[in-house]
């Protein structure tokens, strides 16, 4: 009996932990698109990993490639967090955007732990999805 309460204790332990890595992920990205929406680019840079703020150098360059490249994260209308996967070492948290169109896209964000939190080291278009689906 001891033996199967540890097993369930360790259990709970281990799913509270990835619980807790999975919320803190969301909180990230979520935090992140609605420094976007409020068009507070120098917010939204600081979610990014130190290599992608390198890559933009600022989040005046930053925000135009996402305003360009990523409308949809710029100016969601529903987000909904998928699954959380890791991929060769990598975490990747797959997201479904609504635009403000209502087409509904699947991105793929990688994630990277640092001392001071999570941050986004990446985000991959997976595609567009039918919201009928």
């Amino acid at each position: 009996m001891r033996r199967f309460l540890l097993v369930v204790s360790l259990s709970v332990g281990l799913g509270s932990g990835a619980f807790a890595q999975n919320a803190e992920i969301e909180a990230n990205i979520s935090a992140q698109i609605q420094a976007f929406k409020a068009d507070d680019f120098a917010t939204a840079f600081t979610f990014a990993s130190p290599s992608i703020q390198r890559l933009f150098q600022n989040p005046d360059n930053f925000g135009a490639m996402v305003r360009n490249g990523y409308p949809m994260v710029w100016r969601p209308s529903d987000i909904r967090f998928l699954e959380l996967r890791e991929i060769a070492g990598a975490l990747w948290q797959k997201v479904m955007i609504t635009d403000a169109n209502g087409r509904v896209h699947i991105l793929d964000y990688q994630m990277i732990p640092l001392e001071d939190g999570w941050k986004i080291n990446g985000v991959q278009l997976l595609g567009n999805a039918d919201p009928a689906a």
